[in-house]
């Protein structure tokens, strides 16, 4: 069977959704920042802080090709993974992307006070996530679904996700 990979902007619970989901599917779940975190000994914060984007985001290709390779795992994403045209093929090649999304209201909420978030580290949180969504307004439309999470329960999202699966004889 196919992945399932969710994809979509930070603090839009694609890690809590995607363990979610596949603990419904019976499917392995990986979340691609623990994985590259495992490989490289460093938190994504020390790797945007010590090697620059440019080394997270070679690490977030080479993990891509690996986990395309693949088949039966949800995979939640990096919010900016999509932002790699071969990511996204590869990716679609081998799986369903889903796409979650919140308000940046709700972003700012969620990701407010935390250290994990390299990109949202310095300067007005507010001001740089409203930078980046408009940045990255069209990357995550390469999604067959979109899921507000900002509106939904956890539960919710897996259950319009799971329908949206079986509608399909995705599962």
């Amino acid at each position: 069977m196919k992945n399932i990979v969710i994809v979509g902007f930070m603090a839009t619970g694609k890690s809590t959704v995607g363990r979610r989901l596949a603990q419904r599917l019976g499917r392995a779940f990986i979340d691609t920042d623990k994985e590259i975190e495992a490989v490289t000994g460093k938190t994504v914060a020390q790797i945007f802080a010590r090697d620059g984007a440019v080394r997270f985001r070679s690490e977030e290709a080479l993990l891509v090709k690996k986990l395309s390779a693949r088949e039966d795992l949800v995979i939640a994403t990096g919010g900016g993974i999509v932002l790699d045209p071969e990511n996204v093929r590869l990716l679609k090649e081998s799986g369903i992307l889903i796409a979650l999304t919140a308000s940046p209201d709700v972003i700012c909420q969620r990701a407010r006070g935390k250290k994990t978030r390299p990109l949202l580290a310095k300067g007005d949180l507010r001001e740089k996530i409203n930078a980046l969504l408009k940045e990255r307004e069209d990357v995550y439309k390469v999604a067959e679904l979109t899921v507000n999470t900002g509106v939904c329960t956890v539960n919710e999202t897996v259950e319009q996700i799971m329908a949206y699966l079986m509608e399909r004889e995705l599962v």
